[in-house]
């Protein structure tokens, strides 16, 4: 039933964002040239995924990283944000700010990769600083939405943030997956900024 769930869901946000994809590409090009995709290491089920993102950083992104990690907002945990990041393009300011850039993850969805709903799916260097009650993180279905992220998302504090992601496994049920995501619907079409 999850899985049939997620088929049609993904087919679904793939059918939304497709009108978009044209003006999105250009609008990357035009600023910062190709790839138009990134693909990041995120881990799924005890595996590192390659998760697709319309690119919203200039390229190279990721070799500036442990230069900016002095401006970090995330003290309390292994996850790392900066609200004005420099890296950050024009175009992909816009597209983080309507969340545009995350549709591409409905084809990990669709791969079997992700589901809609799970816990964040989380750099592979990060989840080794998960404490050990938490591990079990590392062995679930990662989602492109969840309960952490309808609940405060990255303004959570770390320790609660896997909180929300632990209790949802261990509680995970049709109806709650039908309640994050008619949540996630919600913030995405009135503060986007939220999830």
């Amino acid at each position: 039933m999850k899985r049939l769930f997620d088929i049609i869901g993904a087919i679904g946000g793939l059918i939304f964002i497709l009108p978009f994809t044209p003006f999105i590409a250009l609008a990357i090009i035009f600023e910062d040239g190709l790839p138009i995709l990134v693909k990041l290491d995120r881990v799924s089920e005890g595996k590192i995924i390659k998760v697709y993102k319309f690119r919203t950083m200039i390229r190279r992104a990721q070799e500036m990283k442990k230069d900016l990690l002095h401006l970090n907002e995330r003290k309390d945990g292994p996850f790392f944000k900066i609200k004005n990041d420099p890296r950050l393009t024009k175009a992909g300011k816009f597209l983080r700010k309507f969340r545009l850039d995350e549709f591409p993850q409905f084809i990990n969805v669709l791969k079997g990769e992700l589901s809609l709903v799970g816990p964040r799916p989380h750099e592979p260097e990060e989840m080794l600083y998960y404490p050990s009650e938490f591990k079990k993180l590392y062995f679930a279905k990662a989602g492109l939405t969840g309960l952490s992220q309808v609940s405060g998302a990255s303004a959570l504090p770390f320790l609660k943030e896997i909180e929300f992601d632990c209790y949802y496994i261990e509680n995970h049920s049709f109806w709650l997956d039908l309640k994050i995501l008619m949540k996630t619907v919600w913030i995405f079409f009135s503060d986007p900024t939220g999830i």
